[in-house]
């Protein structure tokens, strides 16, 4: 199973543009598709279907949507929101072939009809302005309708790049995304927004050709992680080295050591700074815990999980294996612009896991900016420090110095809560230790905390009050399951 490519605005109008002579049309594919799937949901609820047309492209497929529909019996009203001549010549055949065939069309809301289903055909990928005016009133009424929503391509007020709802966004149940997957649908509001994703590649999937950008599943992820040898010992399978756990906040780094331990490293050790820290930790005692300078002979190396102001960044920048930099290790990078450089000229691979807070840090900049584009921040720190980044959050951003990135389709809110990041650092590390190279171990390990996460919710553990320790037992029994 391969992992879904993500295409961005700039790469997909490229497509459009190669096929833009096909036959039939890739706008009578996409409203053919639309209706096939809007018949579908119908079917199961019943009652009437308003389609809400916009005046782009988005709006042509939603005119070509409602011919289909009518001509299948639904009973279908469109608002045409703007009331202008669609642009493209399918959406004005389509337009008259409906009006021709009786179809009802209103320049407002429709209040005396209560759908079932709503599509939303406003605007699409291209749209780049606030919504405003006629097509926010439209957009409020779709969200107030109550009715199941559809959205075509994208949920009108959605950056298919970014993922920011950029003033009034409609609310979709579903949404159905021609020709490839966008960037925005899965990460920043758009995941909040899209709500179920279907994709329908217009038969266009096999010429899509490369691109930079794929989105990570559980179920295509898994396979990475090789099954165990019969005749494999704990050296097989690396030692991991973890530096942290300050004064009071031996518990971070013990967590990351738990975390690595659970999902396959065959040895871990903890140095922690705290000089009355514990000799042992009574519920992993397989844990080795030493002093920091006792953890460095090791295949790879977590610095930062309640370190402190401590030297785990000077002492991870030396060691000459791959090194995960979390939590207080990356709050020390961005306060001293001296370890940049060495960071950056590194020939083992460095690995980041920022926040946005802490993304803000490392950029200079403030979290609003991080936000309003995850994936160009998430690339910008892996061109400037040379290393491989998550930038955590819902549509978790990873990103790499060759410029490619893929965001994570795993995950719920229960994860918003203390200890995660630091569990998600260990099972980083021990991806590392178990032979996976930097991209897949990071990618593999973000994957796997969120089906974790998602396990624990489906069987009632969680999103309230679901812990690090939940999501680490959880993630030993995913490793460990059958495809």
């Amino acid at each position: 199973m391969s992992a879904p490519a993500l295409l961005n605005n700039a790469e997909l109008r490229v497509v459009e543009q190669r096929f833009r002579d096909a036959s039939p049309p890739l706008m009578e594919r996409a409203g053919r598709a639309s209706a096939v799937l809007a018949a579908s949901i119908a079917g199961e609820r019943g009652g009437p279907i308003v389609i809400v047309a916009g005046p782009g492209n988005n709006g042509g497929d939603a005119w070509v949507a409602a011919q289909h529909l009518a001509q299948s019996f639904h009973r279908v009203t469109v608002f045409d929101v703007m009331g202008t001549a669609p642009r493209a010549s399918e959406a004005v055949a389509a337009k008259a072939a409906y009006g021709a065939g009786g179809g009802t069309v209103v320049r407002e809301w429709p209040a005396s009809v209560r759908p079932s289903l709503v599509i939303d055909g406003v605007l699409g990928i291209g749209s780049t302005r606030v919504p405003e005016g006629a097509i926010a009133a439209a957009i409020e009424r779709i969200n107030a309708s109550g009715a199941r929503v559809l959205a075509l391509d994208i949920a009108s007020g959605i950056d298919a790049d970014t993922g920011v709802a950029r003033g009034a966004a409609v609310r979709a149940d579903d949404t159905l995304t021609f020709i490839a997957m966008k960037p925005g649908l899965f990460t920043g509001d758009g995941v909040e927004h899209s709500g179920v994703v279907h994709l329908d590649d217009l038969d266009l999937g096999a010429e899509l050709g490369e691109s930079r950008g794929m989105l990570l599943e559980w179920e295509a992820v898994r396979a990475w992680l090789e099954p165990r040898r019969a005749n494999a010992h704990k050296g097989s399978h690396g030692t991991l080295g973890i530096l942290g756990g300050a004064a009071g906040m031996t518990g971070a780094a013990i967590l990351a050591g738990r975390a690595a331990l659970r999902t396959g490293a065959g040895k871990v050790l903890v140095g922690l700074y705290d000089e009355r820290a514990p000799a042992f930790d009574p519920e992993a005692p397989e844990l080795m815990l030493r002093k920091p300078a006792d953890v460095l002979d090791a295949d790879a190396l977590v610095a930062g999980p309640g370190s402190g102001s401590s030297p785990a960044l000077a002492t991870a920048i030396a060691f000459e294996k791959p090194i995960v930099l979390d939590a207080d290790s990356l709050n020390d990078l961005a306060k001293n612009a001296a370890h940049r450089k060495p960071l950056k000229a590194r020939k083992a691979a460095t690995i980041l896991t920022p926040h946005p807070g802490e993304a803000a840090r490392l950029l200079n900049t403030d979290t609003k900016a991080i936000q309003a584009d995850r994936i160009a921040s998430a690339l910008r720190m892996a061109e400037e420090f040379n290393a491989h980044v998550v930038l955590k959050g819902a549509g978790s951003i990873v990103a790499h110095p060759d410029g490619t990135y893929a965001i994570n389709t795993t995950g719920n809110p229960g994860l918003a809560s203390g200890g995660t990041g630091d569990a998600l650092a260990g099972m980083i590390g021990a991806m590392l230790c178990q032979g996976l190279d930097a991209p897949r171990a990071l990618a593999f390990a973000v994957c796997l905390h969120g089906a974790a996460a998602d396990a624990c919710v489906a069987r009632g553990v969680g999103p309230v009050g679901l812990t690090a320790s939940d999501v680490i037992l959880e993630a030993r029994a995913l490793v460990n399951s059958e495809p």
